[in-house]
């Protein structure tokens, strides 16, 4: 067993400016410059680190998901700021014309999905 003071994740951009933008504007997330990156505080007292490459590529897979207590309004927000929640076709994740795939008790929370200034693919899902 290791034994360790604290957990997080991180993943790249290759735009650090624009993710400064958008997590801190865009998203309302607090956030503190490094010598290395972004220290994005997150709310729940969890962090994720962004750090820059130049080669970035964007993640295949959602690398945040954010808990809303009304997926409706967090996609209309999202959208009022420009940024696309409908970034999948039908055939992967059936959706509505807003881009909100809807669960159920089988399914899981309704989700909807979206990309940072970098192309990694975010989250905003349901909480109830």
């Amino acid at each position: 067993m290791i034994r360790t003071t604290a957990a997080f994740s991180s993943f790249s951009s290759n735009d650090i400016e624009g993710s400064k933008r958008f997590y801190g504007e865009v998203l309302g997330l607090d956030y503190e410059e490094t010598m290395s990156g972004l220290q994005l505080s997150l709310p729940g007292g969890g962090r994720v680190f962004i750090y820059p490459k130049d080669d970035h590529e964007p993640a295949t897979f959602t690398v945040l998901n954010f808990a809303v207590e009304d997926i409706d309004a967090a996609v209309d927000s999202l959208n009022a700021q420009g940024v696309a929640t409908k970034i999948y076709g039908d055939d992967e994740f059936p959706s509505d014309a807003r881009g909100i795939v809807r669960g159920g008790p089988e399914l899981g929370p309704d989700i909807a999905w979206f990309r940072d200034p970098a192309g990694n693919v975010l989250a905003v899902l349901s909480d109830v």
